[in-house]
């Protein structure tokens, strides 16, 4: 997707930041433009989604951080969200949350001490999430991995993804055990969780929460990065911080090599 062009930007969102002086783009996902602007009123994270799937995954996650904004988690606060159906867009405008992402600063972190000091809080962030209560109004009406299973038909249909059916069809009639389902995130990667002095400051990209199986997370969690879980050390520091191991290999290829293909 393009970089967000100043001139694009909602005039909602113009009167409410004010003036943008300037606008820079930090490391782009697949589905949507994010930008940080300085305005005469301070600094907005801005996101940009087009198209039916992506504007309705971005009105999904403006609800779940409402629901979450009363909660303790380290959330960013939802200023604005603004829908152009003539151009078939959404914008929503979040505070700036402090820290880069995990997988910068691992990337960048030289001092072993401190790369295991950022991974156990990479977990205990995660459990943290997993003991919150879930809003109700973020619950899906069916079990979560039924809607889950249905988007990820939908998406082989309709986009472009690395499953096939033959691998959707093998989801479909493989379920994993049941587990006590949880609070999640749904996209729990090293992109999504900022730091700063080796802290979690910040946790984003929350178009996935709701109730569901927290092994989706922790399994997505500790998929082998550059420079991140590609040891079996790094993966032990994460279950110390989330103080438990809660999947077995069958779980994470489930979820990481199946699910995850369609998303």
């Amino acid at each position: 997707m393009q970089p967000i062009q100043i001139s694009e930007i909602p005039t909602e969102i113009k009167d409410y930041a004010g003036t943008i002086k300037s606008i820079t783009f930090p490391r782009q996902g697949y589905t949507s433009n994010v930008g940080i602007i300085e305005s005469q009123s301070g600094f907005y994270a801005l996101k940009r989604t087009r198209g039916n799937l992506n504007n309705t995954s971005l009105n999904r996650e403006v609800s779940v951080l409402n629901h979450l904004a009363a909660t303790q988690l380290s959330v960013p606060k939802v200023h604005l969200f603004v829908e152009q159906e003539n151009t078939n867009q959404s914008w929503v405008l979040f505070e700036v949350m402090e820290g880069q992402p995990l997988r910068a600063a691992l990337f960048n972190e030289e001092i072993e001490e401190k790369r295991r000091e950022m991974i156990f809080n990479f977990g205990k962030s995660l459990a943290q999430i997993h003991s919150t209560s879930c809003p109700t109004e973020i619950t899906y009406q069916r079990p979560w991995l039924d809607e889950m299973l249905d988007q990820a038909e939908f998406n082989l249909k309709t986009s472009t993804v690395d499953g096939n059916a033959a691998l959707l069809k093998q989801l479909q009639n493989n379920k994993p055990a049941e587990f006590n389902q949880t609070l999640i995130h749904g996209d729990f990667t090293i992109d999504n969780v900022l730091v700063h002095h080796g802290k979690v400051t910040g946790i984003i990209d929350w178009g996935g929460g709701s109730l569901g199986d927290p092994r989706c997370d922790v399994s997505i969690a500790v998929r082998p990065k550059p420079n991140a879980f590609e040891k079996e050390s790094d993966k032990q520091i994460f279950f110390e911080g989330y103080s438990e191991k809660i999947i077995n290999d069958q779980d994470y290829d489930y979820f990481v090599k199946g699910l995850y293909e369609f998303f």
